[in-house]
């Protein structure tokens, strides 16, 4: 498997996160709100009493929802603008940090032991997602688990994968052009805007995160393969796009178990 050295790789979100703020909302989008969130809290299954924090919590969206269930909840994200956007639309109880995730503030690791981390559809957005898993690790308890969601790897490559019909068949399906290698994918802020910001998408194969995981002293435990919410529009390819939509994840979603 070919591997790419992601150093040094940046990305625009905070240039962005007005744009961002301004797509996703105050509660997330429907399939955050409908989908990944009832599933990350179903994975994390918090108490009332536990501490949990959310690495690279955007503009706050699931800290809000995991605070209906735990008490403690502490944020962080490396956008400024974000974290700004994040207070302004939360309780005063959760608190938020400006921090790497590849590399936690010492804001956050004073308020260590964590019960609970969670990484929402954040972690292919990062250049060195083996980091953060350590950061991850360090600041949770003995036998704490860390939830993440990415967009599926096998499924959902940007640029390197799409939709297919097989007239023979009547049957749509997925088309996968690359998969194990690491890639990095530049995703425009703006289409069809000149100048628009770039950010960038970080490819990495399921055995990159299971690796990743067992190598910062974690042991996956659970794992949910989540399809969309979303029914097709009534047409000629209405069942066979239903199928693909029912058949074909969107997200996966980890439970990883710290085991050292």
């Amino acid at each position: 498997m070919r591997r790419v050295n992601f150093n040094r790789i940046s990305t625009a979100w905070d240039e962005s996160a007005e744009w961002y703020h301004g797509l996703v909302g105050r509660r997330g989008m429907e399939l955050q709100q409908r989908v990944v969130f009832p599933a990350a809290l179903r994975l994390l299954g918090l108490q009332r009493i536990e501490r949990l924090l959310d690495v690279a919590c955007g503009q706050g969206a699931f800290c809000r929802e995991a605070r209906k269930r735990a008490d403690h909840i502490v944020g962080l994200d490396a956008s400024r603008t974000l974290i700004e956007l994040a207070r302004q639309g939360s309780p005063r109880d959760i608190q938020f940090f400006t921090s790497d995730a590849r590399k936690f503030s010492e804001e956050i690791v004073k308020r260590a032991p964590f019960d609970a981390l969670s990484c929402i559809l954040a972690l292919g957005n990062i250049d060195d997602a083996a980091s953060v898993l350590n950061e991850c690790a360090k600041v949770l308890k003995p036998q704490g688990r860390l939830v993440l969601v990415i967009t599926h790897p096998c499924f959902r490559i940007p640029r390197q994968s799409g939709w297919g019909w097989d007239e023979q068949r009547k049957l749509q399906y997925r088309r996968i052009d690359r998969y194990a290698s690491e890639m990095k994918i530049p995703v425009t802020m703006h289409p069809g805007r000149g100048g628009s910001e770039v950010t960038w998408t970080f490819h990495r194969p399921l055995s990159y995160y299971v690796t990743a995981l067992r190598r910062a002293g974690f042991a996956v435990d659970a794992m949910e393969e989540l399809t969309t919410n979303r029914t097709s529009t009534p047409g000629p390819r209405a069942k066979a796009d239903q199928r693909s939509k029912e058949e074909i994840p969107l997200f996966l979603a980890v439970r990883a178990v710290k085991s050292k």
